[in-house]
């Protein structure tokens, strides 16, 4: 294990508030590269000044709640269970826009890569930014080791990416476009902590298989909104039982999870937190949490 914490930062929608469309976090490792997770439509557009230096951004899939078809027009905008997302970033997304204003690097799987480089060379930037990590495999950037695990989930491309006739068709006729499967990622730090991002995904073998018995991840985030992914039963069984993290951050919650900084009763996010036998820490929007190599919240907890 190496010196030094891992600083997680969530940028929600409503500062110090967990809440309903809530996906983006900033990690940054102690040699200073730092890592966007999933931007989703909580960041105010690639200038918002709460990034700051982005080297890596990361996408699970294509949805427009993760890879950012729109976004909130101001921090505070609309209400924490229906945040404002009025601002539209068709037909790049709030990734590619990010990428390019930050020239940082877009590290994907599955057949997402050649789009985000068509992207990238269609707006001026380098397609070479765009860079793959198939299950199996891994890349490094900035000394921070990137890993794809599986995520059960759909990976649909919206037409609206998509310019001219062939959109336009595909639209009508209610038909996606195919980038191949949705992703997980395993990160490694430079101190060694490994940390499992669930993306949008129902429970697999892979989560007691691959990211606790190959990468033994000690920190995960882990999305609990139900419905579209596991909710807070299905994900405490895959923390309590198949991962076995020291400690997970929620996420995905699709509600108006905290006010005033704290978890409101009858929600998904207290029934997770009570069936969680490790500690669960709440991302709120703009508090910084550090985590040592273990997976323990040493500050902002």
């Amino acid at each position: 294990m190496g010196p030094g914490v891992v600083k997680v930062t969530p940028l929600g929608g409503f500062d110090g508030e967990f809440c309903a469309q809530d996906r983006a976090l900033v990690f940054e490792d102690p040699n200073g590269t730092r890592v966007l997770y999933d931007p989703g439509r909580s960041v105010v557009g690639a200038n918002d000044p709460r990034l700051g230096k982005i080297d890596v951004i990361l996408v699970t899939h294509m949805h427009g709640d993760h890879v950012g078809n729109a976004h909130t027009r101001a921090v505070g905008a609309g209400t924490c269970a229906a945040p404002d997302m009025s601002v539209s970033q068709i037909p790049n997304s709030l990734a590619v826009n990010i990428a390019l204003a930050k020239k940082a690097k877009i590290v994907t799987g599955s057949d997402m890569p050649s789009f985000f480089a068509a992207k990238l060379r269609a707006n001026g930037g380098n397609p070479a930014d765009s860079i793959l990590a198939r299950f199996g495999g891994s890349v490094v950037v900035g000394g921070v080791r990137i890993a794809t695990v599986t995520a059960m989930h759909s990976n649909g491309l919206d037409p609206d990416y998509i310019p001219g006739d062939l959109g336009k068709h595909m639209k009508e006729a209610g038909i996606w476009g195919d980038v191949g499967l949705a992703t997980g990622y395993v990160v490694r730090f430079s101190n060694g902590l490994a940390v499992y991002l669930s993306g949008d995904t129902g429970v697999t073998a892979d989560q007691e298989r691959v990211v606790r018995d190959l990468y033994r991840a000690q920190l995960a985030v882990m999305n609990i909104g139900d419905g579209f992914t596991t909710g807070p039963a299905e994900a405490a069984y895959v923390m309590n039982d198949l991962v076995k993290p020291a400690a997970v951050i929620a996420s995905h919650a699709n509600e108006a999870a905290t006010q005033g900084g704290q978890v409101r009763a009858g929600t998904k996010t207290e029934a997770f937190m009570k069936a969680a036998k490790m500690p669960v820490h709440i991302p709120l929007s703009g508090r910084t949490m550090s985590f040592d190599a273990a997976g323990k919240c040493t500050a902002g907890c």
